[in-house]
């Protein structure tokens, strides 16, 4: 091919790529001119206007100290707001907003109120904008917040621990007795395990619709929900499929989808260690002892789905703490999250994520039961394995909830 032609092929090319972008342009040309005609005509002539300002703010996070409660927040409203007022259980305070009064549409401001709160009391706290809009944010029993320092982290990682790690460990532990199992126990125990996660799914979602109700408008709490469960879905079944084409052997793949379950439990634990870790930075104490025990309880059965599909294998013992850390661990990291700098936001989408992800694995494990039962008719046996899931899971449920 001579230099001219190349010379033509490129300026072929190039004229092509830009007509293609032109083509790409015009209906975004023509929208951007609608919304300039809707606008100038003041909505089409209707000329509607609300009858109050539409204000609102989400409440992100309160920090008690010694005489002095802070409150961050963010402004969720289509405009700017001001605060004017802030009442403390009905009486007017004084306060100060950094880094000012004035928030922009989806700013964050943090407020000080000196008040000499008392330990354990409960508060009402109604801020008002200048344009007389209260909003409400309440503190059920006040408690010191703690502080990020070395004890505060060892606290949470221990929390961590008992809450992830060592249940999952426990129901590992299990392996040489499910050894002994024979065909129809294995296949009880793979349905039990579809049910676990379909459980933890479940309610992974319902805990995420929970967290996405505390979210202002503009962050679209079920958009945000969609988007986790949906893209993790599709994620690690791509990654799966991936792996499926490597050509591993029937042991790898085994052990393959043993690591996807405990990367699934290990997102899921993670949520866990937010809820508690929350609990215990707002001074919910008692309930973050209670949510720590019942879930200790619930995940020793994490350990008996994450070693089910690798039962008829010896895997190394490496691997075994390997999985263990992964399902276990996050709730550590979620503990720190929690406890110290809480996110609405991200507690709504790692939820979400981690109920993508059992789903997932749910799916990846009933494809491989049906398929190794296909010449086992144990369709009972499966039914009665995936309720038996689900129902051990709503009993623990009922010590946590």
């Amino acid at each position: 091919m001579t230099t001219q032609n190349v010379t033509a092929n490129e300026a072929t090319n190039s004229s092509n790529t830009l007509k293609t972008i032109g083509l790409f342009l015009i209906p975004i040309l023509l929208l951007v001119g609608v919304i300039a005609l809707f606008v100038f005509t003041s909505g089409a002539g209707l000329n509607v206007a609300p009858a109050a300002p539409i204000e609102s703010v989400q409440f992100e996070r309160t920090v008690l100290k010694p005489g002095v409660i802070e409150i961050q927040l963010q402004n969720t409203s289509p405009q700017e707001i001001t605060l004017a007022q802030i009442n403390v259980n009905d009486s007017i305070v004084p306060y100060s907003v950094t880094p000012g009064a004035t928030i922009p549409r989806l700013g964050s401001a943090t407020i000080t109120i000196p008040y000499p709160w008392v330990h354990a009391s409960p508060y009402t706290i109604a801020i008002f904008s200048s344009s007389s809009i209260p909003f409400i944010t309440t503190i059920d029993a006040a408690a010191e917040t703690r502080s990020v320092d070395t004890q505060t982290l060892s606290s949470f990682t221990l929390i961590g621990l008992y809450v992830g790690v060592i249940p999952v460990f426990l129901g590992i532990f299990w392996y040489p007795a499910l050894r002994r199992l024979g065909a129809r126990a294995f296949a009880f125990l793979m349905a039990v395990t579809v049910g676990l996660l379909l459980f933890l799914g479940i309610d992974a979602a319902n805990e995420a619709l929970e967290t996405a109700n505390l979210l202002g408008g503009p962050f679209q709490g079920i958009g945000l929900i969609g988007i986790g469960i949906v893209g993790t879905f599709l994620l690690l079944e791509a990654i799966s499929q991936r792996q499926a084409a490597i050509g591993r052997s029937e042991s790898e793949q085994r052990l393959n989808m043993a690591f996807m379950i405990a990367i699934g439990i290990g997102l899921h634990n993670f949520g866990e260690g937010l809820a508690i870790g929350a609990s215990y930075s707002v001074g919910a104490a008692a309930l973050g002892a209670f949510l720590v025990i019942g879930f200790i309880i619930q995940n020793i059965t994490e350990g008996l789905g994450i070693i089910a599909p690798i039962v008829k294998d010896k895997p190394q013992w490496l691997n075994l703490v390997i999985l263990g850390l992964i399902g276990g661990a996050p709730a550590i990291v979620g503990a720190w999250i929690g406890g110290l700098s809480y996110s609405p936001i991200l507690a709504t989408l790692f939820l979400a994520i981690g109920a993508g992800a059992v789903f997932q694995v749910a799916f990846q494990i009933s494809k491989l039961v049906l398929r190794d039962n296909a010449k086992r008719s144990m369709p009972f046996t499966l039914f009665a394995g995936v309720l038996a899931g689900m129902a051990m899971l709503y009993v623990t449920g009922l010590i946590i909830k």
